[in-house]
């Protein structure tokens, strides 16, 4: 059983800390808000209970859960630190210089970023060597998924060590050899809603009919069929073919579409404004939610573990 410190009691940081606290782990949290920091348990059952524990699990899960209002206090005895903090690098920079005033040495410290670069936010640490990333998907306590990214300075079996813990809490570590901006996952997503934009951006069609396309073709295999091994199936031969065929004709562009600026620009922020790159009304932000995490529960129940 490890000690673990999760900063930040938010959507991240609250999945982080009970999928701990539920493999068993005594998890203390800390939030710099009073607010999100004391609702955090409560947000904790919740979620537990969307996933189907029980009352007495629920219980047993949050009496491994303790409150930290200082940083400091949160850290003090951790075996293993998690950053969870929102998305801005010097933020983080300025978290971790904390975090190793007062965690013990040998704590592993781990952020969880979706695209920063691990060695941008831990390069001024002079334990660098116990430093690493851990991507967690959203929500963190129902996507299987945590990459585990190492930086140069990465003690390789540090970073075993975090791919271990994270196997036993229940989670699919996968490991980063290289710190790349967007690490693996979002590499890949990123680069299909590139092309997702693209083909409205350019009348091909519309916002809609992308995402009927996607979710009525290979985005319904892609839970039990990877690209590369799709590629093996139909064979690397006809993948080549394919490529000559396509591949000159995909978006390249090294910035962001200026369509999206365009639909920021005429109001249309996404579904919480009720517009993005599609039209969206009353409820429909609430029922997404929760059609997701349907949908994500009943894959835990039908896919192989």
């Amino acid at each position: 059983m490890s000690q673990i410190a999760v900063i930040g009691a938010g959507l991240m940081g609250h999945g982080i800390a009970l999928t701990f606290a539920r493999a068993g782990h005594n998890v203390t949290v800390t939030d710099p808000v009073a607010e999100m920091l004391g609702s955090c348990p409560e947000r904790i059952a919740q979620s537990l209970g969307l996933l189907g524990a029980s009352e007495a699990d629920i219980a047993a899960a949050l009496q491994r859960v303790t409150l930290a209002a200082d940083l400091a206090d949160a850290v003090a005895q951790a075996d293993v630190v998690f950053e969870a903090a929102p998305e801005k690098l010097e933020l983080k920079q300025k978290i971790f210089a904390e975090v190793e005033a007062h965690a013990p040495a040998d704590a592993i410290l781990a952020s969880n970023t979706s695209v920063i670069q691990i060695s941008k936010i831990m390069g001024g640490l002079s334990g660098r060597h116990r430093a690493m990333g851990t991507h967690w998907w959203n929500p963190p306590h129902m996507i299987p998924l945590v990459e585990v990214v190492k930086t140069e300075w990465t003690d390789p079996a540090l970073a075993q060590q975090m791919f271990d813990l994270l196997d036993h809490a229940g989670k699919t570590p996968a490991m980063v050899e290289k710190d790349v901006p967007g690490f693996i996952g979002n590499r890949l997503q990123h680069a299909l809603w590139r092309e997702a934009i693209s083909l409205v951006e350019n009348g091909i069609c519309d916002a809609e009919t992308v995402d009927n396309v996607v979710k009525a073709s290979f985005g319904r295999r892609l839970a039990v069929l990877g690209p590369l091994e799709n590629a093996d199936l139909v064979g690397l031969e006809l993948t080549q073919d394919i490529h000559r065929q396509v591949l000159f004709d995909l978006e390249t562009s090294k910035d962001p579409s200026p369509y999206l600026q365009q639909m920021r620009d005429a109001g249309r922020s996404g579904m919480a404004a009720g517009a993005g790159l599609r039209d969206w009304k009353a409820g429909d932000l609430d029922a997404t939610k929760a059609r997701v995490a349907e949908h994500l529960t009943k894959l835990e129940e039908i896919l192989p573990k």
